[in-house]
């Protein structure tokens, strides 16, 4: 059985360094663009599927694989959809909703290809089913509701069954939406991305924190909270899978997290907006972790590497931020003015960074070496929903 997880593209390595983390052996990963596949044993992928939606934290989305095939034109597509056991993954009466995406394939008529999965599906299910071709697939939603995906890259078509329901981003802890959130998923890639070392005698500092994502997501990483332990699963209503694999899986996160109280505090968050600080603390909670972040209503002006230091009693700060973009929130001078003052803050007039500091910034593209003049000692090119993003790594000191 193979087990595919989606990912952003160029977040594909970190998605395989969660499978890793949790016991999967690297020889049963692969890694392609946008897409990372796990094998497992055919007779007890149930609960490989339960631990992978608990424990990812950097992918977007788990499904199973139903089948693959190689279609260069639509009657191969149907034949091919047509010739997989459909009945073993659309249990009778449930409603199966077909979506799907096509990249450097010759078929990429996508509303064609849903209408012509759909139609292969139904042809299947009667001959499993032993109905004549003028008989009806009935489905009901209340009985429960199977979503298939396929994807075509290079003419090979994946057919696969959607475990996740909600993309693994929703971790259950953010029910308060603060204006422009960063996506937990891009927010746990970017505190990787960054080199950040939990308890590595380097404070996490996020000066214009909002809801808090960056700083929940790394204590959450460095407790070892699993990031799917607040929600629940699509997979769950699935007979072949089912609520038992679910049950084992959140018994053994709450088995390996470790939220012993420390001495240190490595986590420290502030915003200028009190209600983004409220929000942000009752994220904290909703997590568990509240105990191990610090938030404070604060200008990010105040927090001044000298501050930092007497503040967190660390000699390291590492600034990871994700500051208000123009448009929506605010104008675009004025999210220029705050790169610039980021820049004033933490790096000295050469582009780098002041004494004690490491500085990461996500910012549309590349707005934020344009508007300082700085360039990035490393970047990464991410969307953030649909707006392209770019992590702007400064690491670099001061001679």
């Amino acid at each position: 059985m193979n087990i595919i997880i989606t990912a952003l593209f160029g977040l594909e390595s970190l998605v395989r360094e969660d499978l890793v983390s949790i016991g999967y052996d690297k020889e049963n990963i692969t890694v392609t663009d946008g897409v990372v596949t796990l094998k497992v044993s055919d007779t007890d992928y149930a609960i490989h599927v339960a631990r992978v939606n608990m424990w990812v934290r950097r992918g977007e989305r788990v499904f199973i694989e139903a089948g693959s095939f190689k279609a260069e034109t639509f009657e191969e597509f149907f034949d091919g959809t047509k010739s997989i056991n459909w009945n073993d993954f659309i249990p009778r009466d449930y409603v199966f909703i077909v979506n799907g995406f096509s990249r450097k394939s010759k078929l990429f008529g996508i509303p064609a290809c849903q209408s012509l999965c759909k139609k292969a599906i139904v042809d299947s299910l009667r001959i499993s089913r032993k109905l004549g071709i003028n008989d009806t697939i009935y489905e009901d939603k209340d009985e429960g509701v199977v979503r298939i995906q396929f994807g075509i890259v290079d003419d090979i078509v994946r057919m696969m069954i959607d475990t996740s329901g909600d993309g693994l981003h929703k971790r259950g802890y953010r029910p308060l939406t603060h204006e422009a959130p960063i996506k937990e998923t891009l927010a746990s890639a970017f505190i990787s991305l960054a080199h950040y070392k939990p308890f590595g005698y380097e404070a996490l500092v996020d000066p214009l924190c909002g809801s808090g994502t960056i700083l929940i997501e790394a204590a959450m990483m460095a407790l070892n909270v699993a990031p799917g332990k607040m929600r629940h699963f699509a997979y769950e209503s699935l007979p072949y899978i089912g609520t038992d694999a679910y049950k084992k899986a959140h018994e053994e996160a709450l088995e390996l997290e470790d939220l012993s109280e420390m001495d240190d505090c490595f986590y420290w968050g502030s915003d200028i907006d009190g209600k983004a600080i409220d929000n942000a603390r009752k994220n904290a909670r909703n997590a568990g972790v509240d105990k191990f972040i610090r938030f404070e209503q604060a200008d990010f002006k105040t927090r001044t590497p000298e501050f930092l230091l007497e503040k967190t009693g660390f000699d390291r700060q590492l600034i990871i931020t994700n500051p208000p973009y123009g448009g929506r929130l605010l104008t675009e001078e004025e999210a220029f003015a705050i790169y610039k003052g980021i820049a004033r803050v933490y790096l000295d007039k050469y582009g780098h960074c002041k004494k004690g500091i490491r500085l990461s910034v996500i910012t549309p593209d590349d707005s934020f070496e344009v508007q300082t003049g700085y360039k990035a000692d490393k970047r990464t090119k991410v969307y953030n929903g649909n707006i392209k993003c770019q992590f702007n790594n400064y690491y670099k000191m001061t001679k």
